[in-house]
């Protein structure tokens, strides 16, 4: 029986190898993460394979970022394929335009608060305003929410200061940056387990390259599943 809460990043090359990932994986695994680095590889071709033709659910993470206009007209474009989640950055007037390009289609807009890769170093460095990381993304979920996100897409770390804003109520929280206990960190920089994401109200947890850079990545997905 899948779980998917678990969405399993395939931050693979190209669609041959995301194909092949998915196949080894099979009925263990039902939701899948396709990102910018493989939109050149056919990631939206294989975006729909895997929806078409594999019945598994799919998030495109574009991290759309644009004026309004382009950022309406490119989601429209993406929601025709009927995909499940599609992310934008969070800002209100980004939001806005994307929801207002997924029409009437069911494409849930998720609204990117804070990269997980990012500390408040980096956070100085691009001259964002002061404020401690979590009260960041706490104000950011909320403008976004306000502006018609269907969900957001935050560390596990906020996890539960977004799920406690009033505006969150029936949305979704998806964090990245999940690790299963012994984990390499990687890129990211603010972690946590994947029972520990759901306990601090995650709806769904994205897990990649611990699952797919290893020997037998069925048996790793195991080990990934919320508990």
């Amino acid at each position: 029986m899948t779980d998917d809460r678990l969405i399993v990043a395939l931050d693979v090359p190209n669609a041959v190898a995301g194909l092949a990932l998915a196949g080894e994986l099979g009925d263990a695994v039902s939701f899948y993460k396709i990102g910018l680095g493989m939109l050149t590889g056919g990631g939206l071709a294989l975006a729909n394979e895997l929806k078409q033709e594999h019945g598994k659910r799919i998030f495109l993470d574009m991290k759309l970022f644009d004026i309004g206009a382009t950022v309406e007209a490119a989601v429209r474009g993406l929601a025709q394929f009927e995909l499940d989640f599609l992310t934008v950055h969070g800002d209100p007037y980004v939001v806005a335009a994307a929801r207002e390009g997924a029409g009437g289609h069911d494409t849930k807009i998720l609204a990117v608060t804070i990269l997980t890769s990012l500390d408040r170093a980096d956070l100085d460095g691009a001259l964002i305003r002061d404020g401690a990381i979590p009260d960041l993304v706490q104000t950011r979920a909320a403008n976004a929410f306000e502006a018609g996100a269907d969900g957001i897409i935050c560390s596990p770390h906020e996890a539960a200061l977004v799920r406690a804003l009033p505006e969150a109520e029936g949305k979704l929280v998806v964090t990245p940056g999940v690790r299963p206990f012994g984990s390499a960190p990687g890129d990211q920089k603010r972690i946590m387990t994947p029972a520990q994401a759901i306990a601090a109200g995650a709806d769904h947890v994205v897990v990649g390259r611990p699952i797919w850079a290893v020997p037998d990545p069925a048996a790793r997905r195991l080990k990934s599943s919320p508990r």
